[in-house]
């Protein structure tokens, strides 16, 4: 088993079978229709099935599984719709969160994502690519929480776990770390127009080179 997936046990059970199930589908270990039994995956993971139902309804809310009458838990196929329905919602929500930060961010909350980015340059720069991208990704999940506004970060939480397969379908991620440190300059600057335009302009660059968006058939539904 991957070390991300050696769950700590301070956690609840459900949470931890939910990460681990989480990590597979983004890492592509799980594809899209593949079947989940509660009853083999409790046997893996040695828990009771309890936690395990719990970790899927999660991810059942999160969008990364479905259930099918016909053949019970499955992992999500994303279509093109869904996945532009996707980056209009992340446009909206986001630009907003980038420009509440570019309004609210302390100097050691600015310092932080700074060097999150310097983390994940190093981490790329030593070949640990799967880190490298983790420690990118989590560039987005703080820019939300220095916005510090509840009911924004109530309407993404349901939708992290997509947003975060989006952020790990990317070719080049030295320029995605390059266009996340432009967008730490805007917030830094301290200007919420600034932020929000960068914020809008990141998304779109990024949107154009999303792979399902380009591609005339959709994965899993070729």
């Amino acid at each position: 088993m991957h070390s991300h997936e050696n769950p700590t046990k301070s956690r609840p059970l459900r949470e931890q079978v939910r990460d681990t199930l989480r990590y597979r589908i983004f890492e592509g270990y799980y594809a899209p229709g593949t079947r989940l039994v509660e009853r083999e995956l409790a046997a893996e993971f040695s828990v009771s099935r309890l936690p395990v139902r719990e970790a899927m309804r999660m991810l059942r809310q999160e969008g990364l599984v479905v259930e099918k009458s016909t053949r019970g838990s499955m992992v999500a196929t994303l279509s093109e719709k869904d996945v532009r329905d996707l980056f209009d919602l992340r446009e909206a929500l986001e630009v907003f969160a980038c420009r509440l930060a570019a309004e609210r961010a302390t100097d050691e909350q600015l310092s932080e994502l700074s060097e999150l980015l310097d983390a994940a340059s190093a981490l790329l720069a030593a070949g640990r690519l799967d880190k490298a991208q983790r420690t990118n990704n989590e560039f987005h999940d703080r820019v939300i929480a220095i916005a510090d506004n509840d009911p924004l970060r109530a309407a993404l939480e349901p939708l992290m776990g997509r947003l975060h397969w989006l952020f790990r379908h990317v070719d080049d991620l030295g320029e995605l770390i390059n266009e996340h440190r432009l967008l730490l300059a805007a917030i830094a600057s301290g200007d919420p127009l600034r932020a929000a335009t960068q914020s809008a302009d990141h998304i779109a660059k990024y949107r154009a080179q999303f792979p399902v968006l380009q591609a005339t058939t959709i994965p899993g539904k070729a």
